[in-house]
Order: C-alpha cells, then sequence, then structure tokens
C-alpha cells in the first residue's frame, strides 16, 4: 500500500531533517594530541598513521543537494612540537575519534594572534582599542636607550610602516667598527657611542668594537623591548614562536653605547646620557645602577635629575640584588624605578617515568632533542651532582640521566650542577631548585629539566622501586595563562630606597622574566654557543623598557604630560591582584608570601587604564628642587646634583613630595606608643569634566589612617584639590613591611586612584 505525505507535513519532515543534520553534521577544526608509541610499526611514518585514524572514521551522511559529500580533511601533521595531527570533523566524528588507539586529548581550533615576547598582550595592549591606537603605537616618540649598544640588521628595527624621521630629532648615526651611517633608518633614528672614560683608564686598551654595534647582546635586547618593529616567524630555538614586538612599536629608537667589552666607566655613561638630552629625545630608559652610593655620588640619579628637568622621563631599574630589603637602585623620587615580575607563559620540558608517570618541569635545553629510554640514576652520595669526575664514573653516563638534589644549606646552586653534569658527559639531568631564581634562568648546557621537591619524591619513589628505571625527556615546550601571574621576581630589588627613604621604592612592576627580545646574530644566545637571532632573558633590565615604551605611548597620547604625570598615570592605575584576582605574591627563598609595594611598587602596569587615569599628582621641576633643598647636603653636593644653587629658590624646602605613594619607617624596637606622621597631596583632575571622588582606605597592619577630606569635587577639568592623609603607627616587634592603600573612586563614574601605603621598620641598615 503507497503511503502518500501531505505536501504540508512533508515540508516539515524536511526542515526537521536538515536541523538534524545540520547539527550532527556540522564541522570544525580539531587539535588531536596522540601518543606515538601506539603507532604500529606498518605505517612508514606518522603522517601515513595519521591518515590512517582520519579515514577510519568517516561517517556516512546523505550528500548535500550540490553534491558535495562532506568526509573528515587531515589538515596538519605534527611531529616535532608536539604529535598529533588537525583535521576537520564533525561532532560524530569527533567522539568516534576519541576510540582511536593512542588518542590522548582534542580540542576545537580557535583564533589565536602570534606572540613571542608576549607581553604586550599579558598586558592586554589591543590594535583596536585603548593605549595603542589612541597613541599611534607611540609615533614619533624618541626613546633614549642607554646600554651596551645595538643589532641594526635585526628585524626588529626595520622601519617598515614608520614615516618620516620627526623635525625635532637632533641626534646623529656615528660610524664606527662594522658600523655606517645608513644602518640607521626612520626606526633607528640615532646610534652614538662614548668610551673616552675606558680609553682614559687604559690608555694600552684595543677597543675591537669601536662603534655603537652591540657585543654583548643587553643593548640589542633592551631596545627592541621598548619599541620594536614586528617581527614575524622568531622563536628562541622553538620555544615562544610568533610575532615579536616591542611596547611601543611606532616610537623611534636612539641608541647611545657607553658598555664595551673593554669596560663599563661612569664618566662614558653621563656622556652619554648628556648627549641624549641634547638630541631631543623623549623618554630615557638605563638598567644601570650601583647599591648603597650616597646621592650625590649617584650618577645615574644625578644626570637624571638634570633629565627630569627638561621634561624627560627617566625609566631604571630596580637592580637584581632580590630578595632582601634595601637593596634597590635607582631610588630617587624623579627616576620611575621599576620592578620585574613573571608573566603568565611558561617554558617547560616533560619527564615521562618508566611507569608511564608524567611530570612537566621548567626547562629552556635549546637542541630539538628527545631523550628516549634513558637509564634513571640515582645515588645517594652523588646526588649533589657537584663532582663531575665522579659522575664520569657511573657505567653508561652518557645515556642516563642523573636525579641531582640539594639543600639549601649546601650552598650549591643549580647551574653548578648542570656545569658539572655536562662536564662529566651525563645523558642530562633531573634538577630540584631550591632557589626560584633557577625557573627564570636560561643556562641550560646540557639536556635537563627542573622539577619542584613535590615532583622530586615522585621521581625518587620510582627510582628505589623501579629494577631498571627508565625516563624520556622531550623539551621545546611552551605554555600560556599560567596561574597565578604575575608574581614578583626573588632576583627583583626591593626597597626601601637607601636614596631617599620618604617615598616608597619601587614605584611600579613591569614583566621581567624570560623576556624574547632581539639579540645579536654574532653573540651565542644558548650556553651550548647557539646563535639565535632572538633570545629570552629575565632581569630587571628587562622590566625598565617595558614602562619606557608605555611611557612613550603616554606622552603620545598626552604630550603636555610631564615626566611626574606621566608616573602617576602609571602607579595610580597599576593594578596589585594577579590573574586569579588574588593580591600579588612573591616567592622568597621558597616561601610564598603576599608582596608588599616594596616588591612590586603600585602593582603592575596596567597601560590603557594609564592613558585615562581621572587624577594624576603632578610636581614641577620647582618641587623637587625644595626637596633637594629639604636634605641635609652641603652647598657643593647640592651644586653636584642641581648643578647651580644661584638658579634655584630654596626658600620654601619640603621633604614632602607630591607623590602617589606614602610610607612610614618606624623603629621595630623601640617605644611602643602610637606614632604619627602626616602628608600633603595635591591631586590634578585630567578627566573629561566635572567629578565627584570618595576615599577608600585599607589600612596596613598594627596602623590607622585618617583622610581630611574624605570627599574632592572638581568643578572642571585641570582643577587642583589637596587632601592630606595621616599614619598613626604603633612599633612592634617585626622585621616586615607592611602595605595598605588609598583608592579615590569616582562617584558615577570609572576611574579609580590608587595610592601605595607603606609602614616599615627603619633599620639601623638602611640609614
Amino acid at each position: 500500500m503507497e503511503i502518500r505525505v501531505p505536501p504540508l507535513m512533508f515540508s516539515w519532515f524536511l526542515l526537521c531533517l536538515s536541523l538534524f543534520l545540520g547539527t550532527s553534521a556540522q564541522r570544525s577544526t580539531y587539535i588531536v594530541h596522540l601518543d606515538k608509541s601506539f603507532m604500529p610499526k606498518i605505517f612508514a611514518s606518522h603522517r601515513n598513521w595519521h591518515s590512517s585514524i582520519v579515514d577510519t572514521i568517516k561517517i556516512e551522511v546523505p550528500t548535500t543537494q550540490n553534491g558535495h559529500h562532506p568526509v573528515p580533511k587531515l589538515l596538519y601533521s605534527y611531529d616535532n612540537v608536539i604529535h598529533g595531527f588537525s583535521a576537520v570533523l564533525s561532532k560524530d566524528e569527533y567522539e568516534a575519534l576519541k576510540k582511536s588507539p593512542g588518542y590522548l586529548s582534542a580540542y576545537k581550533d580557535k583564533p589565536v594572534e602570534a606572540h613571542t615576547t608576549h607581553t604586550f598582550e599579558f598586558l592586554k595592549l589591543n590594535p583596536a582599542s585603548g593605549l595603542w591606537p589612541v597613541s599611534g603605537f607611540g609615533q614619533d616618540v624618541i626613546i633614549g636607550v642607554l646600554d651596551s649598544g645595538v643589532w641594526p640588521e635585526s628585524a626588529s628595527f626595520r622601519d617598515d610602516g614608520l614615516s618620516e624621521i620627526p623635525k625635532k630629532w637632533k641626534g646623529i648615526c656615528k660610524p664606527g667598527t662594522k658600523f655606517n651611517s645608513s644602518m640607521c633608518n626612520r626606526k633607528l633614528i640615532g646610534a652614538n657611542y662614548f668610551n673616552k672614560g675606558i680609553l682614559a683608564d687604559d690608555p694600552s686598551v684595543k677597543i675591537k668594537m669601536n662603534s655603537a654595534r652591540d657585543t654583548k647582546g643587553h643593548g640589542t635586547h633592551v631596545a627592541s623591548i621598548a619599541a620594536g618593529n614586528f617581527a614575524k616567524g622568531v622563536s628562541y630555538f622553538g620555544y615562544a614562536p610568533g610575532t615579536a614586538r616591542g611596547m611601543a612599536p611606532r616610537a623611534r629608537i636612539a641608541v647611545y653605547k657607553f658598555s664595551f667589552d673593554e669596560g663599563t666607566f661612569t664618566s662614558d655613561l653621563i656622556a652619554a646620557m648628556d648627549q641624549a638630552v641634547a638630541d631631543g629625545v623623549d623618554i630615557l630608559t638605563i638598567s644601570y645602577g650601583w647599591v648603597d652610593i650616597p646621592l650625590y655620588q649617584d650618577s645615574v640619579a644625578i644626570a637624571s635629575f638634570g633629565a627630569m628637568m627638561k621634561g624627560i622621563l627617566v625609566s631604571a631599574s630596580a637592580g637584581n640584588y632580590g630578595p632582601e630589603m634595601g637593596t634597590l637602585t635607582n631610588g630617587v623620587p624623579w627616576i620611575f624605578t621599576v620592578a620585574s615580575g613573571s608573566t603568565d607563559r611558561s617554558f617547560s620540558g616533560t619527564l615521562t617515568l618508566g611507569n608511564g608517570l608524567k611530570i612537566t618541569g621548567f626547562s629552556l635545553f635549546p637542541v630539538r632533542t628527545t631523550i628516549k629510554d634513558f637509564a634513571l640514576v640515582y645515588n645517594g652520595s652523588l646526588s649533589t651532582c657537584d663532582q663531575s669526575d665522579e659522575l664520569a664514573q657511573v657505567p653508561n653516563a652518557a645515556r642516563s640521566i642523573m636525579i641531582c638534589y640539594s639543600t639549601a644549606q649546601e650552598d650549591l646552586s643549580v647551574s653548578d650542577q648542570m656545569a658539572a653534569i655536562s662536564e662529566s658527559k651525563f645523558g642530562g639531568a633531573i634538577y630540584v631548585y631550591g632557589d626560584p631564581d633557577v625557573l627564570s634562568d636560561n643556562y641550560f648546557p646540557n639536556p635537563g629539566v627542573v622539577i619542584s621537591s613535590k615532583e622530586w619524591k615522585k621521581v625518587i619513589d620510582y627510582a628505589d622501586k623501579s629494577v631498571k628505571p627508565k625516563v624520556s625527556i622531550s623539551f621545546q615546550e611552551t605554555h600560556i595563562d599560567v596561574k597565578p601571574a604575575p608574581v614578583v621576581s626573588a632576583f627583583s630589588s626591593r626597597g626601601p630606597s637607601l636614596s631617599y627613604l620618604r617615598v616608597a621604592k619601587p614605584d611600579i612592576m613591569a614583566p621581567g622574566e624570560l623576556i624574547l627580545a632581539a639579540w645579536p646574530s654574532n653573540v651565542p644566545a644558548a650556553t651550548i654557543g647557539l646563535h639565535s637571532d632572538y633570545r629570552l632573558v629575565s632581569g630587571t633590565s628587562m622590566a625598565a623598557p617595558h614602562i619606557a615604551g608605555i611611557a612613550a605611548m603616554l606622552k603620545g597620547a598626552h604630550p603636555d604630560w610631564n615626566p611626574s604625570a606621566i608616573r602617576s598615570a602609571m602607579m595610580t592605575t597599576a593594578n596589585p591582584l594577579d590573574n586569579t584576582e588574588k593580591p600579588i605574591k612573591t616567592t622568597d627563598y621558597l616561601v610564598t608570601r603576599v608582596a608588599t609595594s616594596l616588591a612590586m611598587g603600585a602593582g603592575l602596569v596596567d597601560p590603557n587604564r594609564a592613558v585615562d587615569p581621572g587624577l594624576i599628582y603632578d610636581a614641577t621641576p620647582q618641587d623637587y628642587v625644595n626637596l633637594l633643598c629639604s636634605m641635609n647636603l652641603t652647598e657643593a653636593q647640592f651644586k653636584t646634583i642641581a648643578r647651580s644653587s644661584a638658579k634655584h629658590n630654596c626658600s620654601n624646602p619640603s621633604d614632602d613630595i607630591n607623590y602617589p605613594s606614602f610610607i612610614a619607617l618606624f623603629n621595630p624596637y623601640g617605644n611602643y606608643t602610637w606614632l604619627e606622621q602626616k602628608f600633603s597631596r595635591t591631586v590634578t583632575n585630567v578627566g573629561a569634566s566635572a567629578a565627584k571622588y570618595k576615599a577608600k582606605v585599607r589600612a596596613p597592619k598594627s596602623s590607622r589612617i585618617s583622610i581630611s577630606p574624605r570627599t574632592l569635587v572638581f568643578e572642571k577639568k585641570n582643577q587642583k584639590q589637596d587632601y592630606t592623609l595621616t599614619i598613626r603607627y604603633k612599633g612592634i616587634a617585626d622585621d616586615q613591611a607592611q602595605s595598605g592603600s588609598i583608592t579615590w573612586v569616582e562617584e558615577n563614574g570609572h576611574h579609580t586612584v590608587r595610592s601605595p601605603i607603606v609602614v616599615a621598620p627603619a633599620l639601623d641598615a638602611w640609614t
């Protein structure tokens, strides 16, 4: 019997069928991870195996109206950075794939913007909104880099997309050894070098690279972080692949080399800074300094005072002497002092023990290799891995992986162990870190992975219980969205500043751990002598140029802002929370604690918020002169810094500079009565219109904070309002600094203006 379907019902049937097919047959690209050990020997290559897997999961679906018959499609077959493939699959095909031998995991492909330094993404710089487009990516702002020179051939210094050199530029491109004036361009607009101090110290010295060309790598790295142009397809031996770009990719770079292989002298540094100011730079970045030197002998501080007086912001590294307190350099109020923190990107190698247990640890071993089924060696007498001759006696050492361990009491660094393993010709090693600085070091002379003591116990347990323990190691792994981040770098110097104790230092934190940036091609980038045009380097040296680049963009967006306004905008909008929305932490000697402002300043710089801070704490050159006038300086010392006392008015000395932070020092072993310190501040409304702000206070431990007035009303833009902040604190027997904050919150608006408050012990060593 023939069944006839009414036309309306038939149309409804077709609609339901099309919806079903559209849902079940909708196709997406998946990234598939496989265990290669499951690959049958019948396949000549991994690609053959991958193709076979895709062929076996074909699911029959009706042919479309245009005659097309959808099938899974293999896109790429991977065997180096990962093992697996990418393929276009339907949802049903994806479910069938999960049953394939060797399947590990899979996820949908998604849009991703290439990156290497990664910090532009970590700091949420966006080409479509925020500081980048508002500032024109720093177009026409000139950053002076005071360092070890530049490698002009680097892709980071190409001038693609840049307009003509700004007319205000007065500098030169000085020729010299292996460097001619044609090597400058619209990006690298100036290059100069200064080494008379070296020659004066030893006239017999022959300067091998008597030019602005970099033979150390430091200067090239710093310059490209601040303002490197877009450079595609770069990496550090497979780690952190993508496109490199500086903070201000359209800003101009002028390089002033004062650090040579033959020496680095103060006279040359001062000459370089002097010339940079004369040439017309807008921002200066420097990653050099001294610890525990009197202000009037601190050449960076002195020269920076002169630069500030001419409207030039100086961004300088806090130093790498942490985590002890009071180790900070470049801590005077007129320098933007930058601490270092981690990013949310990590690099690793993966251990696979013979029992199948996988452990991921830190590694930057630069060679593309896989350690497969090496003998795992744990010998109690050799586990310190400090005697290369004894290690070399281990049978079949070249095909073995040593488990190395040391305690803090043994004063043995992982770097020392790596050197011993390398000299012994061991196949490699697994190291246990007792110092968090190890996790920001690219020193890997031999295959190795650094793991925590918790993971180490798992490795030892396996080694002890196995007759013939084996291990495999894979390298060149890059991970994004690591949590928590940032974490204050253990090596980053801590405040307070011995140069001037009335201002909390450092000012701010920027990325400074394993930053990928340009590197000279003739300077080895890896411990084992390998060369690369880009290198991962850590230090506050890397943090300072981040701030210089962001400052350049703020200068481009607000040409009328002076150095104090730019610094205030960044400090009061900095983020004190990490990417888990918890207070930023620091790990000092393996002890994790909440970071104080003496470690991280106001917090992690937030470039997009800094462009519109709401209120700023401004300070004029005369305000800084008033501060100098209040110091216990002799006339000669005053002139050393201010250059001429006759030009300056000292009728109103004040040691309370209009600064966007507060610090009160107390004697933790003195009397326990409440003590008091008062501060006066002036804020300027740089918002678009009238505004009203109310104070929100978080007092440091054992302190009371009072604000007067607690409400600030601004009737128009650029109006100023004064307030006082009083800290009452009680001396307690505690050697730890305590942090708090005052935040001015705009009513019916989006601005929040936060300033850190620090109460810390005034130890005799600081005074």
